[in-house]
């Protein structure tokens, strides 16, 4: 039986409400409300259903420091899939703010240690139908709240690729593993640049999708129109293989607008010659930017102009003002639904986890145990939408739109848009004793050019384009029109084997 209040009870949730309730009015209330508690009587009394675990495993495993080769793993759980299918034989971490039945996720932070969901996400499922293998949960940052690998409760993550150097976030972990070849592909998260700023670090590919493309469902929220999930490879192959068995809808995730999966691996054969690439002049020279991975950017656009590619530089000044409006949707929306609706919220139709809706909900016990950069997120959202009563969250999405048509309308002429993926390469990891100050500028001074189509939804991919003079990763980045994710792999797949020519040049 669901637990009742007596009449001060009423009375004091009516001045919550801001209503002046009389002993006799509470007492009143309170009789009419019973009637509604039976109701929640039997709703709590019922059994609810949630998606099949169609595949056996064991319990995960948190491995020893020797066995977790940069800090990588946030836990091991071998889980084989089918027989056969588009990935047999290969090899996938999962992002851990996905839910594995039976593996822990905790989201990188301290508030969900030890959680354990009783259920797949939609895309745990369908990679293991298509006859991928689990290998186990990659570390992320703490409630995905970094662009810096340096926020995990369980520690920094370190590039493989440049050694003590940050390796990206918030899909921190995925990214290590797959740069160190540990794994062939894994999952990430992208609400302002999760996925790709960590493949540009490491040298590898991510793509977020188009907003809803891929299906949410298990995966631990930031906000809804932000949510994006997708894959990381060392390919573009890979790559394009991966979001075709990822894609598509699962008829549970609001998210989703029902666009199907495509055959994106088409896009591999399509011809550099004849694609058109708009350069966004506001995507180069951000504070901070190094002039050597600007550089290189413009050197790929010229060496795709060599191989037939026609290319333009263009203005789109809404771009330069893409992540001001990405930051109200991000820091309201996350404050909102991944905290004071513990992650799930109302309004909404979905597969809601009860029992991850329980341990959410005592955040507040842990609050001075978040990273740095979940509470200045938390601090910042919080008296925004308090003090401005979701003004600046509602003024944001009013001029997302009109960002959005600026991509929309610049993607009528080009078939994509070409940019740095981050302004600047890996730099080293903060130290354990850096400031707060260090800690924050080193999570977010890379998203300028990825947050934007966060915001709008629009496709992006970060491929490889060479390194700086002193070997660290750069990553190029295009975006195009919304469900062309096929025309991206076109564009990657161009700048790959540049990157491959030039190796063999060497």
């Amino acid at each position: 039986m669901i637990d009742r209040p007596d009449s001060e009870g009423v009375r004091a949730a009516g001045a919550e409400l801001g209503m002046r309730l009389s002993l006799e009015d509470s007492a009143s209330f309170l009789g009419l409300m019973e009637g509604l508690f039976e109701a929640y009587d039997l709703v709590d009394e019922m059994e609810s259903t949630l998606p099949e675990v169609k595949y056996g495993r064991a319990p995960g495993v948190k491995p020893a420091p020797e066995d977790n080769p940069f800090n990588a793993w946030a836990v091991k759980a071998e889980i084989k899939g089918a027989a056969s299918g588009k990935l047999s034989g290969k090899t996938v971490a999962i992002k851990d703010n996905v839910n594995v039945a039976g593996v822990t996720m905790e989201n990188g932070s301290t508030i969900l240690a030890g959680y354990i969901p009783e259920t797949d996400a939609t895309i745990v499922t369908r990679l293991l139908d298509a006859g991928a293998d689990i290998l186990g949960k990659s570390t992320c940052e703490y409630y995905c709240a970094s662009g810096g690998s340096h926020t995990s409760a369980s520690g920094p993550v370190e590039n493989p690729v440049v050694l003590g150097h940050n390796a990206g976030g918030s899909s921190s972990g995925s990214a290590a593993l797959v740069a160190a070849g540990i794994v062939d592909m894994a999952t990430g998260g992208d609400q302002g640049g999760s996925i790709r700023i960590p493949a540009a670090f490491c040298g590898i590919v991510g793509l977020k999708p188009t907003h809803g493309l891929v299906p949410y469902t298990g995966i631990f929220p930031v906000e809804l129109t932000v949510d994006h999930a997708g894959p990381i490879t060392r390919t573009v192959a890979d790559n394009a293989l991966m979001l075709e068995v990822m894609a598509g809808p699962d008829g549970l995730d609001p998210r989703q607008t029902g666009a199907p999966a495509q055959a994106y691996s088409e896009g591999l054969e399509m011809p550099t010659r004849g694609l058109k690439v708009g350069v966004i002049s506001e995507s180069f020279g951000h504070p901070g930017a190094e002039a050597e991975v600007d550089a290189r950017i413009r050197e790929v656009a010229d060496r795709l102009s060599a191989k037939g590619a026609e290319l333009e530089e263009v203005s789109m000044p809404l771009h330069a003002a893409g992540a001001a409006i990405w930051t109200p949707i991000f820091l309201e929306g996350a404050t909102e639904m991944m905290m004071n609706q513990n992650a799930y919220g109302t309004n909404m139709k979905g597969v809601f986890l009860e029992s991850l809706l329980d341990r959410q909900s005592h955040w507040k016990a842990q609050a001075d145990d978040m990273s740095e950069t979940l509470k200045l997120g938390l601090l910042m959202g919080h008296y925004m939408s308090s003090r401005h009563k979701g003004r600046y969250y509602g003024k944001a999405q009013n001029l997302n739109r009109l960002l959005t048509a600026a991509y929309d309308d610049l993607l009528t002429r080009f078939d994509v848009l070409l940019a740095p993926t981050t302004p600047m390469a890996t730099h080293p990891l903060p130290s354990p004793d850096a400031s707060r100050e260090t800690i924050v500028e080193r999570a977010f001074a890379m998203i300028p050019n990825t947050a934007p189509s966060c915001a709008s939804g629009h496709p992006s991919i970060s491929v490889p384009a060479g390194t700086t003079s002193d070997g660290r990763p750069i990553g190029a980045m295009f975006v195009a029109a919304k469900q062309a994710e096929k025309t991206l792999y076109r564009a990657a797949a161009a700048v790959e084997q540049l990157s491959f020519e030039q190796e063999a040049a060497q």
